[in-house]
């Protein structure tokens, strides 16, 4: 499989390795990327290794990936509103149904439960050994670079030998525009009247022209 070059900004271009290229991961292409604004001689390059599958989405392809001693915990910021909080208890649902993962948990970091210690906390008790937390926020920021590693230490004090890792935040991952896109498609549909409310906007009679 390979997949097309792409554009995510007109600074970023992308262009994708055949799946025989990347060895025992058929349904895998990289994508490799040059930030182009900073010149030839001071280009970056990353690279994004997207597979596709069937079951549970490639998502247990990789060998080095989530294991069945590994706990998940999504952690979105927190909120005073309890419909926001709920939406992540969805997103964790479908996540989970996804990847088949079997140790996935919820967290809000600060203004609502459970904690990052609770969550942590849930995982060892379902037989977690190492605990993965990945950051339910779209870019870097003082709450990935302090505070969520911060409270995560604290919360692994309490259960020497279980390691754990603060991955990165969604970023700039080409799938958003995607997501961003179908995301438009649908409010502007709901404007025409050929849609009905979104899960975000249930209810609050915000998607409309002003």
């Amino acid at each position: 499989m390979s997949v097309r070059s792409l554009s995510i900004r007109p600074q970023f271009t992308a262009k994708s390795s055949p799946a025989g290229e990347i060895g025992a991961s058929p349904g895998c292409a990289v994508l490799n990327f040059s930030n182009l604004q900073r010149g030839p001689s001071r280009s970056r390059n990353l690279s994004l290794r997207l597979c596709m599958g069937s079951g549970n989405g490639g998502f247990g392809q990789n060998p080095h990936g989530v294991g069945d001693k590994d706990g998940v915990i999504i952690v979105d910021h927190g909120s005073r509103r309890k419909e926001s909080n709920l939406m992540l208890n969805e997103f964790v649902s479908m996540f989970r149904e996804r990847t088949g993962y079997p140790i996935v948990e919820p967290a809000h970091m600060e203004l609502a439960e459970p904690s990052i210690r609770d969550a942590f906390n849930s995982c060892v008790e379902q037989g977690a050994n190492r605990v993965i937390v990945s950051p339910f926020f779209l870019l870097p920021g003082r709450h990935w670079n302090q505070d969520i590693p911060s409270l995560t230490a604290e919360a692994a004090k309490e259960h020497p030998g279980v390691s754990y890792i603060v991955t990165a935040p969604l970023g700039l991952h080409p799938l958003l525009v995607d997501v961003m896109n179908d995301r438009i498609n649908h409010c502007l549909s709901r404007v025409a009247g050929d849609a009905e409310e979104c899960a975000v906007c249930a209810g609050t009679n915000k998607c409309q022209l002003h």
